[in-house]
């Protein structure tokens, strides 16, 4: 653990606007960097592996542009029967989603990875946080005036449980709550704490 009486420069490694909302809860300074990363799943691989891949890439490409710094990173693959499930793009894709994901459960695996470039080999902290996830089984006509109200068309699984989508959800199994949204905070706090970052002092 590094002492903190200068405290290290925090970037998150996306330009998610949900992930940088949750990382400003925890009232810490931070910059925001663009990872340029390839997010295309390998094949073979499952999405646990495809998400804590990326979670990993995307932070090692900032950390190689800005040295020194705690870089964050995350990434999240949903599936459904082994599918994996990305953003939708638009009204269509996403009404074929929820039509598949009714009355069904699917598996959001959320990675996270913070390195701490503050070492001559940064040090690794990398964790896959599972959500599953039940959608109701709603008629067609509900998903699409959903859909048409919220547009959730950048979001894998084309619902915001943090807005009206959570109305078409019956169930959300995790242990960190924040996970679904983009970025496990309960995870990232502790994480945050291995590198010797306070959060409140005396």
């Amino acid at each position: 653990m590094i002492p903190t009486s200068h405290p290290p420069r925090l970037i998150l490694a996306s330009t998610s606007t949900y992930r940088k909302e949750l990382l400003a809860r925890l009232r810490l300074p931070f910059d925001v960097a663009a990872p340029d990363v390839d997010e295309s799943p390998l094949n073979g691989e499952t999405p646990g592996a495809t998400a804590l891949r990326l979670a990993h890439a995307k932070a090692a490409a900032v950390l190689d542009k800005h040295p020194g710094s705690i870089v964050i990173g995350s990434d999240q693959v949903a599936t459904l029967d082994g599918e994996q499930i990305g953003k939708p793009g638009n009204h269509a894709c996403a009404l074929l989603q929820l039509q598949k994901m009714r009355g069904r459960r699917t598996v959001f695996h959320t990675a996270l990875c913070v390195l701490d470039g503050r070492h001559s080999v940064p040090l690794v902290q990398i964790q896959d946080v599972q959500t599953v996830v039940a959608v109701r089984d709603l008629p067609d006509a509900e998903l699409d005036a959903y859909l048409r109200i919220e547009q959730p068309y950048d979001c894998a699984g084309s619902a915001k449980n943090e807005g009206l989508g959570i109305a078409i959800l019956e169930k959300i199994d995790s242990d960190d709550p924040t996970a679904l949204t983009g970025l496990p905070l309960i995870a990232l706090t502790g994480m945050l704490r291995n590198a010797g970052i306070a959060f409140f002092t005396a």
